[in-house]
């Protein structure tokens, strides 16, 4: 893993503020507060070190670009929660369960990603 930058310190304290998937765009945002001359060049550059590394995992939306969150929050099973509105990413906690009764005969679950779609609290009154 590459060394303690600043930028990689801001960038991880990004998603310690934010405790939720994020987009490389909001990590910049975030981040750019602590490294004002911080560019998207080397937030892409870091997520991909830091998710080579196993520090993140990336959050595969259908139609949507990735975004990131913390490899301890994506080891513990959850799913997601997209704003509409605001396009950010919410982690939800618990599962429905009893998806193996959905499943054709014969059919086999091995692995599953429920992403609710909707707004967010900030959002549920903007029109």
């Amino acid at each position: 893993m590459e060394r303690m930058t600043r930028q990689r310190r801001a960038i991880e304290e990004a998603f310690a503020q934010a405790a939720r998937p994020l987009s490389p765009a909001e990590i910049l945002t975030i981040a750019v507060r602590a490294v004002p001359a911080l560019g998207l060049s080397t937030v892409y550059r870091t997520l991909r070190a830091m998710e080579d590394a196993g520090v993140i995992v990336a959050v595969q939306l259908p139609g949507e670009p990735p975004r990131y969150e913390r490899a301890g929050v994506a080891g513990a099973h959850h799913h997601h929660f997209h704003c509409r509105a605001c396009d950010k990413v919410f982690d939800v906690r618990g599962c429905p369960g009893g998806l193996q009764r959905m499943l054709p005969r014969g059919f086999v679950l091995e692995d599953h990603s429920i992403v609710l779609e909707g707004r967010c609290a900030d959002c549920r009154h903007a029109v």
